[in-house]
């Protein structure tokens, strides 16, 4: 007897339709074709055990499993329980099956029946509803994960009985109930700008990038607070916006790192990988690829500290992340893309010693060791940074001093309001939403600078040898200032401190010593 059931498969954070075909008829043996890998051809070990383990029987006869399409590569254990299914209703021992194929169903079994969480339950839900399918049957521990898509029924079960129960009379289980798209998902311990002592320009360019989601990198001696800083950004980012949250979570999804609780991302991600990372860590692959942390910081911000002692072949590879937001990652047999637009936030110290610049301390290095320490990051990459900003150890009298520093939350209200502004400018360019991802011909549209403005950024480019995109770059900060301050124009103020934060672009960077 021929018997089909649905489960799902995963190419990149999407989620495909897998018709899973058991075919039990005359001879012996047992086998799985359709491009299985080891994890799925072992199924077959822990289905017989759970089969066996609640009462039923296993086929004596020739049991042939097919995986459909077969060119696409089947991975992991969550194939078991439509396996399982399948071979009970394909051996009649489930009566009737008129549903059985009208449902997603997906889930590892244990040797006993008992079904286990799985990866990627929020993508095969979406696509679920996509296809058009009554429900999706899940282990009861991907119930909070799957109820965050809408319009389509979530079953979910402890053990196998229940989903044998469940198949022959769908009457005895009624879907579960939708979570609260919406939660307070705040981020835990994030320093607030009011607990850091100084460095007033540094949180206003740290502003700035906020507003407009622009790149920015810190330079400074160590202990100036490059690392404080960093980690106090996400508490003046806009929280996710709905889209934005299922986009993300989605990715949190198929890596299994969806929060036990709160299975919806409303903060924006943080990631802040070691320097030893490889490249494949970085921006996702493996022989089945799986997503970066580029892609884990999708819509959020990728924290890259002490920079340069990046692999620079590993950091060389975000270039084309950075400039069109995805990543494609292609393989022999398949072809996959991962979203990556992130907001990268990368700090290192001046020189090898670390302390060129510094207003107490003496720097032991020469000029041409100073160059050479800059140059493990390649102009390229540094032409993608929007902003460059030197950071300046804070003084004994301003630890001290007993000023209220501006809290995280009056700064992220206008971060907001500047986002809004946007929001509403590129509420008809597909693909645009912040100032930093915008084009040529949108920079020209909506980037309107007055004569003035156009006159010191003609000087700025002549005096420091600029490059093309560092124009650019320096317009989209422009933009991002105008916003914070409300205006529809690009006044020369707006201009003159987006030049400032090009401080790398120097060419005399490192040459002259105090």
């Amino acid at each position: 007897m021929l018997v089909k059931t649905k489960g799902s498969a995963l190419i990149g954070i999407d989620a495909v339709a897998i018709t899973i075909e058991v075919n039990v008829s005359m001879g012996q043996g047992y086998c799985i074709v359709g491009l299985p890998d080891s994890s799925v051809k072992e199924s077959l070990d822990r289905t017989e055990s759970a089969i066996k383990a609640n009462g039923f029987r296993m086929p004596r006869t020739k049991l042939v499993i097919n995986l459909s399409p077969a060119e696409l590569k089947k991975t992991g254990a969550a194939f078991d329980l439509p396996i399982a299914i399948g071979i009970l209703a394909a051996s009649e021992q489930i009566t009737p099956i008129h549903l059985i194929d009208k449902y997603i169903m997906m889930g590892e079994l244990g040797l006993d029946g008992k079904l286990y969480p799985i990866k990627g339950v929020l993508a095969m839900a979406m696509q679920a509803k996509a296809d058009g399918y009554l429900g999706i049957l899940i282990p009861t521990e991907n119930a909070a994960e799957a109820t965050l898509v809408d319009d389509i029924d979530i079953f979910c079960f402890e053990h196998l009985t229940e989903v044998v129960d469940f198949i022959a009379d769908p009457n005895t289980k009624s879907p579960i109930k939708r979570t609260r798209l919406i939660q307070d998902n705040e981020p835990k311990s994030v320093t607030d700008f009011s607990d850091v002592k100084g460095q007033e320009n540094v949180k206003r360019a740290l502003e700035i990038a906020s507003a407009g989601s622009h790149n920015i990198i810190m330079i400074g001696p160590p202990g100036a607070g490059k690392t404080m800083l960093a980690k106090s950004i996400v508490s003046i980012l806009p929280p996710l916006n709905q889209m934005e949250a299922l986009e993300t979570s989605k990715i949190y999804s198929i890596t299994g790192k969806l929060d036990a609780v709160n299975k919806l991302l409303r903060s924006r991600p943080f990631r802040h990988p070691h320097h030893s990372l490889s490249a494949i860590a970085l921006i996702g692959g493996g022989s089945h690829p799986q997503p970066g942390e580029i892609s884990l910081a999708h819509n959020g911000v990728l924290f890259l500290d002490e920079l340069p002692e990046f692999n620079r072949s590993v950091i060389e590879v975000l270039r084309q992340p950075m400039e069109e937001g995805v990543v494609c990652i292609a393989r022999a047999k398949m072809s996959v893309t991962f979203p990556a637009r992130f907001m990268l936030m990368a700090a290192m110290n001046p020189c090898p010693c670390g302390y060129y610049n510094h207003p107490k301390k003496e720097c032991h290095c020469s000029p041409a060791l100073i160059q050479k320490y800059m140059h493990k990051i390649s102009g390229p990459l540094l032409d993608r940074i929007d902003m460059h900003i030197e950071v300046v150890p804070v003084l004994y009298n301003e630890l001290r001093a007993s000023k209220q520093e501006e809290s995280s939350e009056t700064i992220a209200s206008r971060v907001k309001n500047a986002r809004e502004i946007q929001a509403h400018r590129f509420k008809n360019e597909i693909g645009t939403y912040t100032n930093a991802q915008m084009n040529s011909s949108q920079l020209k549209k909506y980037c309107n600078i007055t004569s003035e403005g156009e006159a010191i950024l003609k000087m700025a480019m002549e005096k420091f040898q600029l490059s093309a995109r560092a124009f650019d770059r320096i317009i989209k900060v422009s933009r991002s200032i105008a916003d914070l301050d409300k205006s529809q124009t690009i006044q020369i103020n707006h201009i003159s401190e987006a030049i400032q934060y090009r401080s790398l672009d120097k060419s005399n960077w490192g040459q002259y010593k105090n």
